[in-house]
Order: structure tokens, then sequence, then C-alpha cells
């Protein structure tokens, strides 16, 4: 049922509306890319001018932490076994363009975000909706589905890929990985958005130039059969890839779907999720933390997800028949000895880093329905579904993150759409000054 209702929800519609809103964003802002050198340098100075609660790195690394998690990993594999290599390509896309939906939703953030009675600052798409666009029942859906999404994609769907890998690969039952980072999160998400980021700064950087080293080795390893690797995505993107050895065969609409769909789990950018945390930087200049933000989805598909997506592709295991962990365990076992236990680890600080950022993004969410008074109960809940995740069916997981993810992208798109203009408005400000033009 869940799969129907998700082939529904992810239908050629819903692909045009996020893709197109991408392609229309990014030439509505002038090609809003060709600043990301810029926006690099912005993310990795720690400006403290004006208020907030984190630095740009720290909303940067938190964002990354929510971001960079199995979309990268078991997502990837996911993606080629239902879609095809050419879904490789199209998640790819899928980040190029989302860098303007990415900086376009983090920029309305901070512009309409406002202090709390405790000082902090709370934002996001659900005040953009509220305040931007006077339609306070449709920030209401958003953070509605933002607060139910969040167990799916930012909770049960990563502790489900460790402990399914963990059993795969060190026979470890799944209630006792399930345990652990039960435990693991409780600890760290008690000290509230600081605490969070402090773990997420010093995770976040160390954990995805380890695993990408480790693709790139698998990468040199098997360098010869790149090239025809490179045109087997880019002509399977555009033409489908008929049936080899174990794999049923794509489409072209099948290699879209799962590679945009994927594409958005793994990078987020329209969902409005790290606009979340976007608007808790200091910083006094929208424009300054959107082009930090936009930095999130770069590093995450354009980089991280199209080299593990080429590491997949380039081993041929994708034809066996094998999906999700167990396709992504074979893959890292042609690394001589490390492998598997490169991944597991990767993937273990990945996994514990989403959920510590996800876990900021649904208490936003329900504190902006409930109140401050629902903090703690909605954090004792997201504890206990890390071990639920964490002993679950893996296809239900996966379903259910889907189809919340496009549930909270839709009231997202619509008010990027209809503040499209007030986005290309502040940009050209910004880079009308002489002092921005020169850094720029």
């Amino acid at each position: 049922m869940l799969e129907r209702i998700n082939a529904i929800i992810w239908g050629p519609w819903t692909l045009i509306f996020l893709f197109g809103t991408h392609v229309f964003l990014t030439f509505r802002l002038g090609i809003i890319q060709k600043y990301l050198g810029l926006a690099i340098k912005l993310s990795v100075s720690r400006d403290k001018e004006g208020e907030g609660d984190v630095s740009h790195f720290g909303s940067l690394m938190t964002a990354l932490a929510a971001t960079i998690g199995t979309g990268n990993i078991v997502g990837v594999s996911t993606a080629i076994a239902a879609g095809g290599p050419g879904a490789v390509l199209w998640m790819w896309l899928s980040g190029v363009f989302g860098m303007a939906t990415k900086y376009s939703e983090a920029l309305l953030s901070v512009k309409f975000r406002e202090k709390t009675a405790d000082g902090t600052m709370m934002g996001g798409p659900m005040l953009v909706l509220e305040k931007g666009m006077n339609m306070k029942w449709l920030g209401i859906l958003f953070a509605v589905f933002t607060a139910v999404s969040a167990f799916g994609i930012g909770n049960m769907v990563q502790s489900n890929s460790v402990s399914s890998l963990m059993y795969e690969t060190f026979q470890i039952p799944t209630w006792i990985s399930g345990v652990l980072m039960t435990l693991l999160t409780g600890f760290v998400i008690l000290g509230g958005i600081k605490s969070i980021a402090r773990a997420c700064e010093a995770l976040v950087p160390f954990m995805a130039v380890t695993y990408m080293a480790g693709c790139i080795l698998l990468l040199i390893l098997k360098a010869d059969s790149l090239p025809e690797t490179m045109t087997l995505i880019i002509q399977s993107a555009f033409t489908g890839q008929a049936a080899v050895g174990g794999f049923l065969g794509a489409g072209m609409k099948e290699a879209m779907r799962f590679g945009v769909a994927r594409g958005l789990f793994s990078n987020e950018s329209g969902m409005g999720s790290a606009a979340i945390v976007a608007a808790a930087a200091q910083t006094k200049e929208p424009v300054r933390q959107a082009l930090v933000s936009s930095t999130g989805t770069f590093w995450d598909t354009v980089v991280m997800c199209a080299v593990m997506g080429v590491v997949v592709v380039n081993s041929g295991e994708w034809t066996q028949g094998l999906n999700g962990a167990a396709l992504t365990k074979e893959v890292f076992s042609e690394f001589p000895g490390i492998g598997p236990a490169l991944l597991t680890f990767g993937l273990l600080t990945f996994v514990i880093s989403t959920i510590l950022g996800w876990s900021y993004y649904g208490e936003r969410a329900i504190e902006y329905l409930a109140g401050k008074r629902a903090i703690k109960p909605y954090r004792v809940l997201w504890v206990i579904a890390v071990f639920i995740g964490s002993i679950s069916s893996l296809p239900v997981v996966w379903a259910l993150a889907d189809i919340t993810n496009a549930l909270m992208a839709l009231p997202n798109l619509i008010s990027l759409l209809v503040l499209s203009g007030l986005v290309a408005k502040e940009t050209k400000e910004y880079f009308s000054r002489p002092e921005n033009i020169r850094n720029a």
C-alpha cells in the first residue's frame, strides 16, 4: 500500500514541480551557482555579526550533518538498484540546480525569522509562509509534515541502515545496535542546538573526508573501467537500461524518478529543512547565510553522491539483484581488508550526525505548533523512534520517508516560487554593493 501511495506522490507532476523549481530559480537568480567560490569562503569563516544562536560554520555543519547520511551511502545504492545507472546523473543534476533552491529557502528563512521568548532564533518555511505570504495555515501544514517527516528521513531510515549493515557485516543483532544508538542520541540532544552544533562541527568534516578517501581509492582500484561507466551513466539517464545479469532493467522514467527522489532525500533542496537551522545562524545579511547554505547541496550531492554513484556503477554489483545496505557492502568488499570496516564507520558517523541534525528540525516544527512545552515529549518520542527504526523493515521505512519528504516539500516549493521576486531583489541589492562585488 505504501509503495502504491509513494508511486502516486512521486509521479511525473511532483518531479516536474521539484526539478522545475530548481531550474526556474537558477535562472531567476542569474545562476547563483557562479558564486560557489565565495560561498565556500564564507562557510569556513566564523562571522559572528548579527543575532543568532550558532556561527555560519556551525549552522552549515548542522545542516550537513542532517543531509550527509544514508542518502549518500545506502540511498545512492537504492536509487541505482531501482532506477539503473542513469539515476546517478539525475541525482547529480538535482544537486547542481538544487543549489539555487537551497539558497532561496535559506535567504527567506533568515529574513522572516523571529526571536522566541527565551532569546533563541526561530525560523524556517513555516514562518516564511506565515509572515511572507500571510498563509499561516500552510505554515502549520509544513510544520506538521516536518515534525512527522523527521521521524522518517532523519531518524528511522538512518538507524535502520546502520543496524542492517551491522548485522550484514558483523552479525550483531539489530536490537543491540538500536539500543546503542538510542542511548547516544538521547545523551546529545538534551543539550539543544548548541550541543548539537558542537558535536557536528567536530564530526562532519572528519567523517566526510575519511569516507570520500575510501571512495576515491575504490575508483583508483578499478580506474580502467571508468570511461565505460561514465558513458553508461549518461546514456542510461535518457534511454533507460536494459536487463543485465540479476538487474531487472529500468526506463528513463525510473531513472529520473529515483534519481530526483533520492537527490531530494540526500540534499533536501526544496524540502526547507536546512533553512530551519540557517535561521539560527549569527548573521545580519540573509544573502551571506543563503550562500553558505547552498554549499551544503554542493558538498552533499554534487560531490559526495556523485562519487558514490560512480563507485557503485563502476563495481558492477548493481546487476546482481542486491539493494540498500547489502549492495553497498558488496561494493566496499572490493576494498581488500578494511572496506567493510570503513563503510561501517562511515555509515555510523553519518547516521548519528543526521539523527542529531534532524532532531533540531523536528523540535523547531513542534515548537511552532505547540510551544516550548511540546519539546521534551517530542525528544522522548524521537529517542524511542531510533530504536523502532533499527528493528523495522527496510522497504516500509524507505517508503514512509519518501512520502513524507514529498508532502513536506510541496508547501515550501509554493513559497519559493511566489516569493522568488523578493529573493532576486535581495540578491541583486547585496551584489550591487562594491565591497561584495570585490569579494565575489
